[in-house]
C-alpha cells in the first residue's frame, strides 16, 4: 500500500493503482478510421433510403388523420424537412455521377494517348446550367422559370437605378 502523510486527512476513495485516462477519439479526424469515400458510403447504408421512404408515408398518413392545427403544422415542416433532404441527396448523386462521368471520359482519352484536360469550375458550372435548362425544357417548366427570372433581375434593376427624389 501507498505511504501518506499522517497530517493530511486520508481521502474516502484511495487510488491504489493508477487508472489510465480513456482517450477519446472522433472517427471524423482519425486516421485509424479509414478515408471517407462517398460511393462506399452511399452503397453501405443504402438501406436508409427504405427505412426514410417508410418514415416519410407515415408521417403523411398521420398528416392526414391529424385535427389538432398544432400537430399538423408540425408534422408539415417534418415532411417538407424530408422532401428537401431526399431532394438535396438526389442533386448530390446527380452531381458525383456527372462527376464519375468526366473522370471516365477522361481516362478513355488516357488511354488513347491523348492528353487529359481537366474542366474549370466555371465551365462546370456552364455544362450545370445548360444540364438545368434542358430538364425544364423536358418537363415544360422552361418559360415560368424564365418568366421568374426576368422578374428578379427587373426587380434588381430598379433597384440600382437612382429613385425620382433624387433628380
Amino acid at each position: 500500500p501507498l505511504e501518506m502523510s499522517a497530517k493530511k486527512p486520508v481521502p474516502f476513495l484511495r487510488q491504489v493503482v493508477s487508472v489510465r485516462k480513456k482517450v477519446h477519439r472522433d472517427p471524423r479526424f482519425d486516421d485509424l478510421s479509414g478515408e471517407y469515400k462517398p460511393e462506399i458510403f452511399m452503397k453501405t447504408y443504402s438501406f436508409l433510403d427504405s427505412i426514410k421512404k417508410q418514415e416519410k408515408e407515415m408521417v403523411q398518413k398521420q398528416l392526414k388523420k391529424c385535427r389538432n392545427m398544432e400537430q399538423k403544422e408540425k408534422l408539415q415542416r417534418l415532411l417538407n424537412r424530408m422532401t428537401q433532404q431526399e431532394q438535396a441527396q438526389k442533386k448530390q448523386q446527380k452531381l458525383r455521377e456527372r462527376e464519375l462521368s468526366l473522370k471516365r471520359q477522361q481516362r478513355e482519352l488516357a488511354k488513347q494517348g491523348k492528353k487529359p484536360f481537366f474542366l474549370k469550375k466555371s465551365e462546370k458550372r456552364k455544362l450545370e446550367l445548360a444540364e438545368k435548362y434542358a430538364e425544364l425544357k423536358r418537363s415544360g417548366k422552361l418559360e415560368s422559370f424564365l418568366n421568374k427570372k426576368r422578374k428578379r433581375n427587373a426587380i434588381k434593376d430598379k433597384r440600382r437605378l437612382p429613385s425620382q427624389k433624387n433628380l
